[in-house]
């Protein structure tokens, strides 16, 4: 059962996209717990973010695998319940990585939710899709007010002034890269959207497409605060 399982897997591109990614995700989680012993106090909390994107998003690949391998449709809700869990906690990141510059929680629940309000309106463009191009287009339009919010909060706002006022070479390069990561990764997310968005778009070709952008973001995200964090530690030590 479990060869054969495991064959099935192998023979199905997507459900090995999904098996890879789950497994990467589950190895970085643990990687990101285990070097917290190594960094700066001041760093541990960062790493532990990181651990939770990942094992979170870990766990609801499974899920979604199997949803796949079982029915051939896209899991869009196990997906978008693990992007409002995990998006978040990215933004949470910026604020981590900027609070000794004087970042506050205001700024911290400014990020929280306008990601979380791109993604309830992207879940209702893409779950509740009646197969009119208006209500995906007009619910994507929507979402991408929160998706620019962020972006242009890490890249001109309060987070890249943070940033440059911290006098910190590896806060600046941290907040860069993740601002790049915004910018870039996260702009991986509306190519999915818009192959899926009429509701009769390749479930295929769409989840291959978040799975990618999920394993760029999420696992590099976390590599770049570990970056941050241990070249941070070195020269403190």
């Amino acid at each position: 059962m479990l060869l054969a399982k495991i064959v099935n897997i192998g023979n199905n591109p997507v459900a090995f996209t999904f098996f890879i990614g789950c497994m990467a995700m589950f190895a970085s989680s643990v990687f990101f717990f285990v070097e917290r012993g190594s960094v700066d106090k001041k760093w541990k909390l960062s790493l532990l973010v990181s651990a939770l994107i990942t094992g979170i998003a870990a766990v609801h690949y499974l899920y979604m695998r199997d949803y796949f391998m079982a029915t051939g449709d896209n899991p869009t809700a196990y997906r978008y319940i693990d992007w409002i869990l995990t998006v978040p906690l990215m933004c949470v990141e910026f604020y981590l990585l900027t609070r000794l510059a004087g970042a506050t929680k205001t700024l911290l629940w400014k990020l929280i939710i306008a990601s979380t309000w791109m993604l309830v309106a992207g879940y209702i463009g893409e779950a509740f899709s009646d197969g009119s191009t208006s209500h995906s287009v007009t619910w994507g339009m929507l979402s991408t007010i929160g998706y620019l919010y962020v972006l242009y909060t890490a890249w001109f706002g309060e987070v890249a002034q943070l940033a440059a006022d911290s006098k910190s070479e590896v806060i600046e390069k941290g907040v860069r890269a993740l601002a790049w990561f915004v910018l870039v990764g996260w702009a991986i997310y509306p190519i999915g959207y818009v192959v899926g968005y009429t509701g009769g778009g390749s479930a295929e070709g769409l989840n291959i497409i978040y799975n990618l952008a999920d394993f760029i973001n999420k696992i590099a995200f976390g590599v770049v605060i570990w970056a941050a964090a241990t070249s941070d530690s070195a020269k403190a030590k």
